[in-house]
């Protein structure tokens, strides 16, 4: 979370879209229109500042390059942007105007080029095949970011808050157009000479990073995968199907090249994890070394990183976010006042008495309001903090009426704090190194190098392994290590 930007748009996020069934792919004449270059133009900004901005390193140009290659088998040549997203979070999607979006997250499962190929060339799949624009035309497109403002009358700001973590903004794929991807995606795959079996490797290895996530992290765990990020529903049928067409191709699997040398090769020295600048995400604990403060969230809650905010959903219904900005030269009751008004706009709504009160040794007010809406009123809670050089800090938490979670929210409210010297020193940024495999070393031997709670069982994932295969001389595997 980049902590200086406050709210954010979230409409675009109802583009991460789902599905799944068989579809063959017939005869495309890709061509992107001026209407959909302009929409995607529009809406690239604010899919970064959304979901990470953009990640500049080397393997950004990798991303690109690759990308292009395949826009050129698709019939796109020079008309797409391809952009590595700086999220740890694994997913990939693309939006009209051929905008597609890789995160580093997904980049650090992969383990060949043929993998990551698979993922872009799906992608293009949904864009020559005009998927976005065939939901257009059902009229969803142009609701997005008022679609949930019947839920409380008059505030998009407030929709946006509501919304976010219950994941209201849903379109998605049909079934039909997820299957109609993956084909496109293997034919433009052996177009440019790779083994189209990777695309199912890709699938495989996206299921073993959501065991690992499922049997690793709790429900109480920050690191439960976004709605957004829930692009591609891993199914057996899909894999299985995946090595159907693949076979199709009448290729024998490994009879083209995966590159796997030269892609580990491209990530080596990516970053891991959260990025410094966003802070940490520890479990239900957030601390940011940059601005040096903290905060955690009470047993059932979960939360997601992003550049302008740490998104929170707890149980019950309670949801909302964390950000911050300039406290400005009329305080904190100045402060809280044009987060308010920010957020409630001109909705109907009856703002409650602000309650000052210290918080860990730290200046705080407590605003409570009821909107009106035409399907009822939401609570909301607002708590700003005066935090150090000149910054504030807030809560916006939202819940139905009689909601239980008064006392969780006072929990989360009072865990706000300013971390010390010794804690700041101990939030390390992570990266994958590769590292050479010699005669006699172990899964077990690299585990014992690895950054992570869960040494082994992350060790196994992060190089799609599976538990007791040996390793084999020579050849190469990633670990994680603290910058």
């Amino acid at each position: 979370m980049n902590i200086p930007r406050s709210l954010s748009l979230l409409a675009v996020a109802s583009l991460l879209a789902s599905c799944g069934g068989p579809a063959q792919p017939g005869d495309y004449q890709p061509e992107i229109q001026a209407e959909e270059r302009e929409l995607g133009a529009e809406q690239h900004p604010q899919l970064l500042a959304q979901f990470g901005g953009a990640y500049s390193a080397s393997e950004a140009r990798y991303v690109a390059t690759l990308g292009e290659r395949l826009a050129v088998a698709a019939g796109l040549e020079g008309q797409c942007t391809f952009t590595l997203v700086n999220s740890d979070v694994v997913n990939a999607f693309a939006v009209p105007g051929c905008y597609i979006y890789v995160t580093r997250g997904l980049m650090g499962i992969v383990n060949s080029e043929a993998e990551l190929a698979s993922v872009l060339g799906h992608e293009l799949g949904h864009i020559v095949g005009d998927h976005s624009e065939r939901q257009q035309k059902r009229g969803i497109w142009r609701e997005l970011g008022v679609l949930a403002v019947g839920l409380v009358t008059g505030s998009e700001r407030l929709t946006e808050v509501a919304a976010r973590a219950a994941g209201l903004f849903s379109l998605r794929y049909s079934r039909r157009q997820e299957y109609e991807a993956d084909d496109l995606g293997i034919r433009y795959l052996r177009a440019i000479g790779y083994d189209p079996f990777a695309a199912a490797d890709m699938l495989g290895a996206l299921g073993r990073h959501e065991r690992f996530m499922t049997t690793t992290s709790g429900r109480d765990e920050a690191r439960g995968v976004p709605e957004w990020a829930r692009t591609h529903p891993l199914t057996e049928n899909r894999v299985e199907r995946l090595r159907g067409a693949a076979a199709a191709t009448g290729l024998r699997e490994d009879a083209l090249p995966e590159n796997e040398v030269g892609y580990l090769r491209e990530v080596d020295g990516l970053l891991y994890g959260d990025d410094p600048q966003q802070g940490f995400v520890l479990g239900r604990r957030f601390a940011h070394p940059v601005m040096r403060i903290g905060f955690e969230a009470p047993p059932g809650f979960t939360l997601t990183n992003s550049p302008q905010a740490i998104l929170i959903d707890g149980p019950d219904g309670v949801r909302g976010q964390f950000g911050g900005g300039a406290l400005g030269p009329d305080g904190l009751d100045g402060y809280a006042a044009r987060v308010i008004q920010q957020l409630l706009g001109n909705a109907p709504a009856e703002v409650g008495t602000a309650e000052r009160v210290n918080v860990n040794g730290v200046p705080a007010i407590v605003v409570p309001a009821r909107v009106a809406g035409r399907q009822g009123s939401v609570d909301l809670s607002l708590a700003a903090y005066a935090g150090p050089g000149g910054g504030a800090y807030h809560f916006i938490m939202v819940s139905g009426p009689g909601s239980a979670g008064a006392e969780a929210l006072g929990a989360l409210f009072n865990s706000f704090r300013l971390l010390s010297p010794e804690q700041v020193a101990g939030l390390r940024p992570r990266v994958i190194r590769v590292v050479p495999v010699r005669l006699g070393d172990t899964p077990e031997v690299f585990a014992r190098r690895m950054a992570s709670d869960h040494q082994l069982e992350q060790f196994l994932e992060l190089n799609g392994l599976a538990a007791g295969q040996a390793l084999r001389p020579g050849s190469a595997v990633k670990i994680i290590s603290y910058l």
